[in-house]
């Protein structure tokens, strides 16, 4: 239907005499249309997230992927003298100028490292985590173990348990909350999507509404990833650069956390610094990374699949050492402001950041192997593939002189050196990993 051929109503503009109008009209109309389009989309997402069951598994010795998106539901028991006491012990600020910081992921690797940092320099530091099994859950016991050998309390929870987390602000008055729980992984989200949906996106929305109504109010700094470049061809990725074209659905709910996050911020007035991690590795890592599961595969003598672009380009990685990464996390606590808002009131504009985190000197994934081979003693058997389009990208590389003006930050590790410090690790842990079929 030709709009121009609409007639005119008493007291109305005609469309047909007022071009300039009418085109303001029709780009106003269409900008509504989209945003209409894209806001379907999302609560279509949502809908299906809770309303559909899967009806597959992941795997015969994982559970079902319904389990892993909705943790929420069966956390264990929480409350009582005897567990607030706990609470109250771990988060306890024990040097003169310590902060008090809930740190969510604690089990996770980048949670454990950074936790383990906070409480050496006499913070208060108390975790949550649900323990999923998107990967060995005996791994995140293990660290969780490590922690409270040092005195850091995890409470075993969700983030989306809303009653959970009110409570644990009615415990403590945290000054900052460290968010690193999220589904992370590209590739699984074609796997399980809704997971994604859930963690990343409700699960960061539950836990800035607790915080929006605390008294006061904490600063937030939280993970997001290097993913949100997608597929920039422009290097080094800057904080400044395009983030529209994400490669993956993992990727996407990162960037709408950014979006939230913004939201946030403007409405609430919360503080909020967001943390682009580039390719992460080191001791306590996580076993779906290509360097972990390639030290587990060379061990047992199985073949490793090395993945090339398009023209059999290279595939590159700007891999950071969890030590720098940790560097980072720290300077961003250290530099955030006080949010402005109070019982969810909003009081002055609050401060909101992004910086990447990453090592500025990518490595092609090749010579990663060939690292590992000299550290191993070991001959990797190689199968060169093609990238496949599940939402891995070519490259990755950091612009990090945002973060450097900011809070100094310096990596210092190459690639040589952590891997050297993560063999050690993995082959103290899992031994020579022949026995083992973690």
């Amino acid at each position: 239907m030709n709009m121009n051929n609409i007639p005119s109503t008493p007291g109305k503009f005609k469309m047909e005499k007022s071009p300039f109008i009418y085109n303001r009209f029709r780009l106003h109309y269409l900008s509504l249309a989209k945003l209409t389009f894209w806001s379907f989309i999302f609560m279509g997402l949502i809908v299906m997230f809770f309303f559909k069951s899967p009806t597959t598994q992941t795997s015969s010795n994982s559970m079902p992927s319904s389990d892993l998106s909705r943790r929420s539901l069966k956390t264990n028991s929480w409350g009582g003298p005897g567990w607030e006491k706990r609470v109250k012990s771990s988060a306890k600020i024990r040097s003169q100028n310590g902060i008090s910081v809930l740190v969510t992921g604690a089990a996770g690797f980048v949670g454990t490292h950074v936790s383990a940092a906070l409480k050496r320099r006499g913070d208060g530091v108390l975790g949550l985590d649900n323990f999923n099994n998107y990967y060995d859950p005996a791994l995140k016991r293990a660290r969780q173990a490590l922690l409270e050998r040092s005195g850091i309390y995890i409470v075993e929870g969700d983030i989306n348990d809303v009653e959970l987390v009110k409570k644990l602000f009615e415990v403590v008055r945290f000054s900052h909350v460290m968010h690193l729980a999220a589904q992370a992984g590209v590739r699984y989200a074609m796997e399980n999507p809704g997971s994604y949906v859930h963690s990343n996106i409700a699960g960061f929305v539950n836990l800035l509404e607790v915080c929006k109504s605390a008294n006061p109010q904490p600063a937030i700094v939280w993970a997001s990833s290097s993913s949100v470049y997608g597929l920039n061809t422009k290097i080094p990725f800057s904080e400044k650069d395009r983030t529209d074209q994400p490669a993956s659905l993992y990727a996407a709910t990162k960037k709408a956390g950014e979006e939230i996050a913004h939201t946030y911020n403007h409405i609430y007035g919360l503080s909020l610094t967001g943390l682009r991690f580039f390719t992460v590795y080191g001791p306590w890592g996580r076993p779906d990374m290509a360097y972990f599961f390639f030290t587990k595969d060379i061990l047992k003598g199985k073949s490793i699949h090395i993945f090339e672009g398009a023209n059999h380009g290279t595939v590159a990685r700007d891999f950071t050492y969890i030590d720098d990464i940790v560097k980072g996390c720290l300077g961003a606590l250290d530099t955030a402001e006080k949010s402005t808002g109070s019982g969810g009131k909003k009081k002055g504009n609050a401060q909101l950041r992004v910086f990447n985190l990453g090592n500025t000197s990518p490595v092609p994934v090749s010579d990663l192997v060939s690292i590992l081979e000299r550290l191993l003693k070991v001959k990797a058997n190689r199968r060169v593939m093609k990238l496949p389009r599940n939402g891995d990208v070519p490259f990755t590389h950091a612009n990090i002189s945002y973060a450097q003006r900011e809070f100094g930050y310096k990596p210092t590790t190459d690639l040589q050196t952590g891997l050297k410090k993560f063999v050690r690790w993995y082959v103290s842990y899992y031994g020579s990993g022949k026995k083992n079929d973690h």
